[in-house]
């Protein structure tokens, strides 16, 4: 193993900086750490909350000050002690894991749902210097848990990119999955790239559409991991460990593992369930 891999795969304890709430349920937590303000939009790393456990984490935001910022929900054990914590609480981390999202240069579209908007969000920063169109299409069960809404909104207009807000019960935007803004959107115009990320059955539909109207696709898979380093399996789809080969997959590649993206997970006993 090189020094570098060496070095990601260690564990860094650092304090929290900041702890904003989000929404009811999710909070952004924000920590120094040198080796990952270095990660790319796609990239995860893993947090530990000492005592307690190491979960993996999507990268929502990472500066050239050592600065980086997680989006967490309240889900479980783990998460539910993180969210207790504050500011100059001791955390640990590892990472970045995985590949990252490809830049493109030309119309881009993109669909997040819940937490899954916080690489779309690392992503978007990157993309206003590059692409040449960004249209945002922002879901959630209910007004309330709308993650960024207002935070990518002044970030497109700079671009002059557009976000397009739905949720399920109507409290804001259209009603309706946001899928169906997002097939509106591919009917309308031409783009050159889908990106994805959020509840996998939302993710499956963008796929089944983007392939449809032959465009492009990106997506960014969640699965139970524990070692971060394709060792202990727990996170297989098909053929690929997501965590190496991953987490961000392509269409060719969700192709070769139709039969369980969107459709099966693996549990903390490496057994195949249904995803719910």
């Amino acid at each position: 193993m090189s020094d570098y891999h060496t070095a990601v795969n260690s564990l860094r304890t650092t304090q929290i900086q900041c702890v904003k709430t989000e929404s009811p349920t999710v909070k952004t937590f924000a920590f120094k750490d040198k080796i990952c303000s270095k990660a790319k939009p796609g990239q995860f790393l893993m947090l530990w909350i000492p005592d307690v456990d190491e979960v993996p984490l999507s990268i929502l935001d990472a500066d050239e000050d050592g600065l980086v910022s997680v989006t967490v929900k309240n889900v479980g054990e783990a998460t539910k002690a993180l969210h207790k914590m504050k500011a100059g609480d001791i955390v640990g981390v590892r990472g970045p894991f995985g590949n990252s999202f490809s830049i493109v240069k030309g119309g881009v579209l993109m669909v997040g749902g819940g937490t899954g908007v916080a690489p779309l969000y690392f992503l978007t920063k990157k993309l206003v210097k590059a692409a040449r169109r960004i249209v945002f299409v922002l879901g959630a069960k209910t007004k309330s848990e709308l993650l960024l809404r207002d935070t990518l909104e002044k970030l497109l207009v700079k671009k002059g990119g557009q976000l397009i807000v739905s949720t399920e019960d109507g409290s804001c935007g259209i009603t309706g999955l946001c899928t169906k803004p997002l097939e509106q959107a591919l009917v309308r115009e031409k783009f050159d790239v889908v990106y994805s990320c959020g509840p996998e059955p939302m993710m499956l539909k963008a796929f089944e559409l983007a392939e449809k109207h032959q465009t492009r696709f990106e997506a960014s898979l969640e699965r139970l991991m524990r070692c971060a380093m394709g060792l202990c399996g727990s996170c297989v789809i098909g053929k690929y460990r997501v965590c190496r080969d991953g987490p961000v997959f392509t269409a060719e590649q969700l192709r070769e593992v139709k039969a369980e993206f969107g459709v099966l997970k693996r549990d903390f006993c490496g057994k195949k369930t249904g995803l719910t």
